[in-house]
């Protein structure tokens, strides 16, 4: 029921991102459906501002663990939060490493979510590493059914040009495949000194499962984004209403005006302006 209830969230509540959907529900139906996993699940989640990836995560965690990001299971790093300091990096190493370690000996099924991926000091993501292959135990720890998700806006500019050269080329959103952006993810993410994977042994060994990407939304998402946060806070969807929220948002390139600089991120702020 877990499954379905998820998939059934994530086909009406979130808008214009198929393939999200698809990889997300094939590596959380695989997962649970395994008595025992070889390694814990590793997914990154990558694409611009208001795409989805927070909104998607929590709903993740949400049917995972009954108090959601509450739950003592879940585990949130923001870099800006937690390692604000790079010359106390090797603390930071020191900490993360005992904090998932001794988290994973109070529960197996826990998650750890790695917010702002692109912020995180190179070097420091790579003390999870043992925690995320497939070795049986680690400081005797047996680890395998936690789930770890990456969040980054990294990748997500290469993202909006493949989507954008794709639209030129006149194939549909739905019809963006995997192998479409795999290559511009990597090249941004994992060859770029800035990102918090830059050289990491995270990616040479391959641990990542599920690269999710996020695509740049168009206008009548936005406005899909409008009437739902409508009705969340109870207001009248008026069509006028709807209109002018979306209008009122920046939207790229300068000629088309094809996508929302912000995708849905600051609709919730624009409706109290016309209440």
């Amino acid at each position: 029921h877990f499954v379905s209830g998820l998939e059934f969230d994530l086909a009406t509540s979130l808008v214009g991102q198929p393939l999200v959907r698809q990889q997300v529900m094939k590596g959380v139906r695989e997962f649970l459906e395994n008595p025992s996993p070889v390694k814990p699940l590793v997914m990154s989640f990558h694409g611009s501002t208001g795409t989805g990836k927070t909104y998607v995560s929590s709903m993740l965690i949400r049917y995972l663990f009954q108090s959601g990001l509450q739950s003592p299971y879940v585990h949130h790093f923001s870099p800006i939060v937690h390692f604000p300091h790079a010359e106390q990096i090797e603390q930071y190493k020191e900490n993360l490493k005992r904090w998932i370690q001794g988290n994973l000996t109070n529960c197996g099924r826990s998650a750890f979510l790695f917010d702002e991926m692109d912020k995180m000091h190179p070097g420091l993501i790579d003390v999870i590493i043992p925690f995320l292959g497939p070795s049986w135990v680690v400081y005797g720890t047996n680890y395998r059914k936690a789930i770890f998700i990456f969040i980054s806006n990294a990748g997500g500019e290469q993202i909006n040009n493949v989507t954008l050269a794709l639209w030129h080329a006149r194939k549909d959103r739905e019809e963006i495949s995997l192998q479409d952006l795999e290559p511009a993810i990597s090249k941004a993410v994992f060859e770029n000194p800035q990102s918090g994977f830059w050289k990491s042994g995270i990616i040479n060994e391959h641990l990542i499962d599920f690269v999710v990407p996020f695509l740049p939304l168009k206008h009548h998402h936005v406005k899909q984004c409008v009437v739902s946060e409508l009705v969340q806070q109870g207001l009248e969807v008026r069509p006028g209403v709807v209109q002018e929220v979306a209008d009122s948002i920046p939207y790229f390139p300068e000629e088309e005006k094809l996508f929302s600089s912000t995708g849905c991120k600051t609709v919730a702020s624009r409706i109290s302006f016309f209440f």
